[in-house]
């Protein structure tokens, strides 16, 4: 069944129930679809269940997370972000916050989280005194560039993606390209997974970007590095590392992990049953890992990947709504 199908379906069950002001209060929400498989199988579960369970008529929109972002601060759409990790737009989330526009409905999305800089198992097994970011920046040599095996590969974010600023400026701050580093850009999100994958299996060293929880993670066995270099504070995280052309940015940590559920302030105050679902809503790390696995060696899509999530783990998301709207959710399996 696809979405279409449980709008019209969950519309006409709506129509003929006793809560029918419910749905009538939900009305049109749109949800981005972000470009990560964390992202679509959160957006497409959101949509089932506002859906079949609270009458809603959801348009999934495709997106990432700078241009997300940008849609709903400028225009107030899409109405939902369900995964923004939201270090990479801080300082205007922020004041798109102070100023009304947008509201976080919940700040523990996914129990666990973690963004940074990982490394091949190969890395840790073959030089267990390379522990810290700054000891691996020293060994280029370690990590040869396949176009140019003279410099080192640092694996950075694809285009678009929130983190790239993040990972240019830092590598920039650390002074990598002098000390024999190239920063790589994977491409997409399957290319960057596609380089992790063929490093692993062949036991090479890796090093660049990722995040967890992700199949990619447990499947190859990352392992995430950690920084000698204190973090230098929110004001110049905001104001340089997550800023284009910033002019000096200084050697610091990656930032703790935020990941949020936003909303725009006319969804929070016209769908009140639904804004109410969001800030329940909260992802178990093994279980999300789990789902992302699934997600990964089934080919599975965000929406194939939903109904696996909403049929093998109901005893995590009934937990997230009324007995009435989970019995509605499942009538519709």
């Amino acid at each position: 069944m696809n979405l279409k199908k449980l709008c019209a379906t969950g519309a006409a069950g709506f129509i003929a129930s006793t809560t029918f002001a419910a749905a009538e209060s939900c009305g049109d929400v749109t949800i981005a679809e972000m470009n990560w498989a964390s992202a679509e199988l959160m957006a497409n579960v959101d949509a089932i269940i506002l859906e079949e369970g609270y009458g809603c008529n959801v348009e999934l929109i495709a997106g990432a997370t700078q241009t997300t972002f940008a849609s709903m601060n400028e225009k107030g759409q899409p109405d939902v972000a369900p995964e923004l990790w939201v270090n990479a737009v801080l300082n205007l989330l922020n004041s798109a916050k102070a100023e009304g526009r947008m509201i976080t409905l919940n700040d523990t999305v996914i129990e666990g989280i973690g963004e940074g800089w990982f490394v091949s198992p190969a890395v840790v097994e073959n030089h267990p005194e390379l522990d810290t970011v700054e000891k691996l920046i020293a060994r280029p040599d370690l990590f040869p560039y396949v176009e140019d095996e003279s410099k080192g590969a640092f694996m950075g974010c694809p285009s678009g993606w929130g983190c790239q600023l993040s990972n240019q400026n830092i590598f920039r701050a650390f002074d990598m390209e002098n000390k024999g580093w190239t920063l790589v850009d994977p491409g997409s999100g399957a290319g960057l997974d596609g380089a992790i994958a063929k490093a692993a299996e062949r036991g090479q060293n890796w090093l660049g970007y990722y995040w967890s929880p992700t199949s990619v993670v447990g499947k190859y066995g990352l392992i995430q590095m950690q920084f000698e270099t204190e973090f230098a504070g929110m004001d110049h995280w905001n104001d340089c590392v997550v800023v284009e052309d910033c002019a000096d940015p200084q050697p610091t940590s990656y930032i703790a992990s935020t990941v949020e559920t936003v909303v725009t302030k006319r969804f929070a105050e016209e769908a009140s049953a639904a804004a109410e679902y969001f800030k329940t809503r909260s992802y178990p790390n093994a279980t999300m890992g789990q789902m992302l696995v699934y997600m990964t060696e089934e080919q599975a899509a965000g929406e194939d990947a939903a109904y696996e999530f909403l049929e093998k783990y109901e005893d995590v998301w009934t937990k997230w709504v009324p007995a009435e709207v989970a019995e509605k959710v499942k009538d519709a399996l």
